[in-house]
């Protein structure tokens, strides 16, 4: 019978959670509930230099704002830090570590003399079988060890489930250090006797941990542990095939978060990144995922970040909302561009409308808040190119057109959308002027922008007294706004 399905996902805390880190954290999350197996979190926290607190709760809230919840408690690094070094004492009295006293600058020279050659150099384990004496009078000098590990003679290989067959002699493979001269233990020590105590089943993580992986492997082997079954994720590259980083703008979950980004879009658009779908589907829920994702589709090529799809798939995901959902979203963006107040009562149906009116136009929530700020705020400006075009060639006949549309509009006894369309357009009959001569002017009136959703759709929603009110105000304003203009 196979052991159960148990994936971890184990960030250093030394910062956001990383995009890349994120696409880890999903493929292990995906795998596991496609397995029924078990996802666990693993803060690996014992750089207490570079970890914070901050960093922590960050990783942990941007982990459940995309919806990726773990299993079991989380588990913190720097708490093992005993059974960490345990297994290094273990190993040293197994004859499979040593202690080493060659000072740092020695095996520089060493290495640097054996480069020179052509040769790789590996430590000639001088001090493996020092006497007890030996090793005190060393310390007495002031000469502090590390630990390393014994590589055996031969190859180290293992079966990746995205890579396949891989292959390192051992010869490559330096004795390395497990634990510092200081006594903590390193990276590769905690991580492997964590996984052996976490029964960890499946380790999925980037492929830029293959080289850890042949250490891994060596220390698993060496302790007597069930060795985990590995996958190596491609890389995710910027648009001009570099590794993905600050330069190609945000790399942060948080960023995307706070540019308005969904998390449904961010777990579809990261799901992506690597993942074969078997067919041209792009957009995906987050069930659909969960019951087509295979970790056996993955490929090996390094994938590309594409911002303009991300975009798109984020329009898609805002579109396929329910308009009180993505009020609920849309809320803090207004409150935090300072459009509505915190403490202001909105009228959910009002917000409804506005929202089904912008929602297919809004790729990101920032871009909707900006765009629904004249639906609740008076507060906005002209736009000084469409004063120009649409209200600077000829003022008085502008401003007799927006008149006549405005009392029109007051004589209305039903205001909606089809008795505004059909007012407007009959007023255009009458006058025998084009309809876009009373509809781009009363757009600048309403909202000062050149463009929008179509505005007999607007005018219904932002209602009677606005849209009388914007039309006097701009009546007001078109002759100072337009004098002395090079049209």
């Amino acid at each position: 019978m196979s052991p159960p399905i148990r994936v971890r996902f184990a960030p250093s805390p030394t910062g956001l959670l990383h995009i890349g880190s994120a696409h880890t954290a999903l493929f292990n999350w995906l795998f596991a509930r496609r397995e029924n197996g078990s996802f666990l979190l693993r803060i690996e926290d014992t750089d207490t230099a570079r970890s914070r607190q901050e960093w922590i709760d960050g990783i942990l809230n941007s982990l459940q704002w995309m919806g990726i919840h773990w299993d079991e408690d989380v588990v913190y690094q720097s708490s093992r830090l005993k059974q960490h070094l345990a297994w290094a004492e273990a190993l040293i009295k197994q004859g499979k570590a040593y202690r080493c006293y060659y000072p740092l600058e020695e095996i520089e020279e060493k290495k640097k003399q054996a480069i020179s050659a052509g040769n790789f150099w590996r430590n000639d384990r001088k001090y493996a079988e020092i006497s007890s004496s030996e090793a005190e009078r060393l310390e007495a000098e002031g000469r502090r060890s590390v630990i390393r590990l014994k590589i055996p003679e031969g190859e180290t290989i293992f079966e990746d489930r995205i890579l396949g067959k891989i292959e390192v002699k051992n010869e490559t493979i330096d004795d390395f250090v497990i634990v510092r001269s200081n006594g903590t233990p390193l990276y590769h020590l905690a991580v492997v006797v964590d996984d052996m105590d976490m029964n960890i089943s499946h380790v999925i993580r980037g492929i830029d941990h293959l080289t850890n992986t042949t250490k891994h492997i060596q220390i698993f082997q060496a302790i007597g542990a069930n060795i985990p079954e590995f996958a190596h994720l491609p890389s995710i590259l910027g648009e001009d095939k570099k590794k993905l980083s600050k330069r190609h703008g945000a790399v942060s979950v948080t960023e995307y978060q706070d540019a308005g980004y969904l998390s449904d879009t961010v777990v579809n658009f990261l799901s992506l990144l690597g993942w074969q779908t078997g067919d041209d589907q792009e957009y995906f829920t987050r069930s659909e995922l969960l019951n087509r994702f295979m970790l056996d589709q993955v490929h090996k090529r390094d994938t590309v970040f594409d911002l303009q799809k991300f975009e798109w798939l984020n329009g898609q995901h805002i579109m396929a909302l329910p308009n009180e959902d993505l009020w609920l979203l849309l809320k803090p963006f207004l409150i935090k561009e300072r459009i509505i107040e915190p403490q202001e009562e909105i009228d959910n149906k009002y917000a409804y409308k506005v929202v089904s009116l912008l929602k297919d136009r809004c790729r990101t929530l920032v871009i909707f808040a900006e765009q629904s700020r004249v639906f609740f705020s008076d507060n906005f400006e002209y736009n000084l190119k469409g004063v120009i075009k649409h209200w600077g060639k000829d003022p008085e006949k502008v401003i007799l057109r927006l008149e006549w549309l405005r009392d029109e509009l007051i004589s209305l006894k039903i205001f909606n959308t089809d008795t505004i369309e059909s007012t407007i357009r009959e007023l255009s009959n009458r006058h025998s002027l084009k309809l876009a001569l009373f509809i781009h002017p009363c757009r600048i009136a309403l909202t000062g922008q050149t463009a929008g959703p179509s505005l007999f759709d607007l005018i219904a929603v932002i209602g009677k007294e606005t849209s009388i009110s914007r039309l006097n105000n701009a009546i007001r304003d078109i002759p100072k706004l337009t004098k002395g203009k090079d049209i």
